[in-house]
């Protein structure tokens, strides 16, 4: 894991900040988050009819189950000494580029792109690529914004 101060954060914008631990992708947390989110589709908790159907041989993990993951990977990313609190204020783009089989491994890798004063705090624009273990294509990329506050 990465550790900056708050104010040296100006002096990352264009860098690769760094990746995260891989993370397994288990039926069981696809159930969960299909649970959480009334998203119950069979590519998701079908087990048997995805093994049959999809080109993946099983089922997949929800897009937005692979998004929400973005949080957890970026705190083992980076870590920013002298923040009070900081909020999720959006994304600027979100693409869903390649399918997460369950069983698959995925991980972070985060860039800072902008970080810019803004109401009192630190206005924070991160690429943030989802990548899969053992392939090519990434699961997803996001342009998350935040807002840090020392």
């Amino acid at each position: 894991m990465r550790v900056v101060k708050f104010d040296e954060i100006q002096g990352l914008i264009g860098e690769e900040v760094g990746t995260s631990d891989w993370y397994e992708i288990t039926q069981d947390k696809v159930n969960l988050f299909a649970d959480a989110t009334g998203d119950h589709q069979w590519i998701h908790v079908d087990v048997e009819r995805a093994a049959k159907e999809l080109p993946t041989g099983g089922t997949i993990a929800h897009g937005y189950l692979t998004l929400s993951l973005i949080p957890m990977l970026s705190a083992q990313i980076m870590r920013i000494d002298g923040v009070s609190r900081g909020i999720n204020y959006g994304c600027n783009k979100v693409r869903f580029i390649n399918m997460v089989p369950v069983g698959a491994r995925v991980r972070g890798r985060q860039k800072l792109l902008e970080a810019q004063e803004r109401s009192g705090g630190l206005q924070l624009i991160n690429e943030f690529t989802i990548e899969i273990e053992g392939q090519d294509k990434p699961a997803c990329v996001a342009q998350t914004i935040s807002v840090i506050y020392s």
